[in-house]
Parts: C-alpha cells; structure tokens; sequence
C-alpha cells in the first residue's frame, strides 16, 4: 500500500491548528512530533522534505540505524518516546541528532546518563515521564515520586535539562481524566522547582483533541503520517 507521507503531514497540521482554535490556544502552540517507529527510513526522508523536522522512535536499535542512514538530514531531531533501558544509554547518546529523551522515570536512569554525559561536557533535554492511567502495562513515575525524581535529577544529574512532562493516555476510555492530572503535575513541578517545563507531550492519533484541550504542546503522530505499521 502507496501511502502519500505528504498529505498525511498537511491533514495533520490542519487538525492540529483545529484543535488548537478549539481549545481556545495560539495558532503555533502545538508541535508535531512525526512517529516513525517501524517505518523505513525512505518514510521520514519524505516527512523531512515537506518541511516535518522531529520524529519519534520507540526502540534505541531502531533509532540509531535510521539516524545513521539519515545523517545527511543535518536539522533532523530524534526524540526517543519509548522507555530506555540503562545498558542502552550509550548506544542512544551516540545518535547524531538526539534531541529529547521523553522517557526519564526513574532515578538510576537519570544516573546512568549523568555518568555517560560527564566526561563530555555536554547537556541533555529530557521529558520526565508520568504514569497517570495507574496503568501496570504503562511504563512511567508514579505520580507521587515525580515530586522527589525531580530534585533527584537537579541535585546529581546537572548534565540533564528537564523541559517538561510526557504522559500517554489510558488504553481504552476517555483520556480526559489522565491528561488534566498529567498538566496539573506538570504545574506543580513547576512551582516546586522554580523550573519553566515549557514542555507537556500528550496526545496521539486518537486523542489529539483531548491532548491540546489540557495543554499539550507536543503531540505524538504515527499512523495518521505514515500509515499503518505492519
């Protein structure tokens, strides 16, 4: 099955710029993140060229071969959306063009990258992310340790820059519950720490509205860019 990546971004954008009047938000608000775990790396070539810069992949093995056949896309952004074990930190710091992790939700995590990041100098965006379904299938910090992961992360791991909250919405049913106590956290995280978190990414293919109504500035698009995964 041909699928056309091109119309598929353009009908996404409008239906983000609709949800984003709906909501009563500022046109521009709202980031796509293109998901393109388990796509072929010809897909994203196609994303990028009709303007799409962020894309997002699930597993680190599969990240870094596809960033290594794009690595002439020199403004390409990575963004790592599943969970990430600690012996695949290294692995993940080497891809050229990692942008944000939106997967820290646990402490030894934070270490390991910390650890990794030292000796280089360099400095790291991450997404803290948020168990807010209660969800055993879901990966995530329960909602009452974020408080303390937090303070973990600015005390011992000054090599990472938390910019915000990631959540996902609960399998089946309304979504409207988890979205509003991932944004409600996201707000008290950020009077606890002094700390802007400009960043909350919620929100995928099927609850896109829900998403951007509670404050989403990232939403996590896959099937509706690049088409059914096999």
């Amino acid at each position: 099955m041909n699928v056309d990546v091109v119309a598929n971004l353009a009908t996404v954008r409008a239906q983000i710029d609709a949800a984003v009047a709906r909501a009563g938000r500022r046109s521009g608000e709202v980031q796509l993140l293109a998901v393109s775990k388990t796509h072929p790396a010809a897909a994203v070539r196609s994303a990028f060229a009709a303007g799409q810069r962020a894309f997002g992949e699930n597993r680190v093995q599969e990240l870094a071969a596809k960033a290594a056949e794009l690595r002439d896309l020199d403004s390409v952004q990575w963004h790592l959306i599943g969970s990430l074990q600690t012996n695949k930190v290294r692995e993940l710091l080497a891809v050229p063009g990692l942008a944000l992790v939106h997967s820290l939700d646990r402490p030894r995590l934070a270490d390991e990258l910390q650890r990794e990041l030292a000796p280089t100098g360099r400095r790291l965006a991450v997404l803290l992310q948020a168990n807010v379904t209660g969800e055993a299938s879901k990966h995530g910090c329960p909602p009452g340790e974020l408080p303390a992961l937090l303070a973990h992360v600015q005390q011992r791991a000054p090599a990472l820059v938390v910019e915000g909250l990631m959540a996902m919405g609960p399998l089946e049913g309304d979504p409207v519950q988890a979205f509003a106590l991932a944004s409600r956290l996201r707000d008290e995280l950020r009077a606890a720490s002094g700390l802007s978190l400009p960043t909350l990414s919620l929100g995928m293919s099927g609850d896109l509205d829900a998403a951007v109504a509670a404050g989403s500035t990232l939403v996590r698009i896959g099937t509706a860019v690049f088409g059914r995964r096999d």
